[in-house]
């Protein structure tokens, strides 16, 4: 692995809204940071404002939501939104928590890339963000 031609990934985790567990983005940082990526943890109750502000600002490759509060259907579609206003459309974006079934086809249709659920395997969730956010930027 060159360190030329090879950058870590940066990736924002972030919890937006009222939520206040972050246990399972803690883990899930850890994992990513245990795998050689750049994280930077937004800590608690992040607006959507917020995060899409740390994504520009850190030149994230991926963005990490974790929710458990149940306010996904709102938050998420804004995050969104407000990176596609920003003209980003190259920014990874996975969910994570407490997401009902029936809720997760309309938030890849958003651009949701995936939805990891509680006990998801942390190494799927690495591997997923490798593959899928490790291109080099130009």
């Amino acid at each position: 692995m060159g360190a030329a031609t090879e950058k870590k990934i940066r990736v924002v985790v972030a919890k937006p809204g009222l939520d206040g567990h972050d246990r399972g983005a803690k883990i899930i940082a850890r994992a990513l940071r245990d795998a050689g990526m750049e994280v930077i943890y937004t800590g608690l109750h992040q607006t959507p404002e917020q995060i899409v502000e740390t994504a520009i600002q850190e030149d994230a490759d991926a963005v990490g939501l974790s929710i458990l509060s149940g306010a996904h259907m709102t938050l998420v579609p804004r995050v969104i939104e407000l990176l596609s206003d920003q003209g980003i459309e190259d920014v990874l974006v996975t969910v994570g928590g407490t997401i009902p079934a029936d809720d997760v086809p309309q938030l890849k249709a958003l651009g949701v890339a995936e939805v990891f659920g509680p006990g998801a395997n942390t190494q799927e969730i690495v591997d997923f963000i490798r593959e899928r956010a490790g291109g080099v930027k130009t």
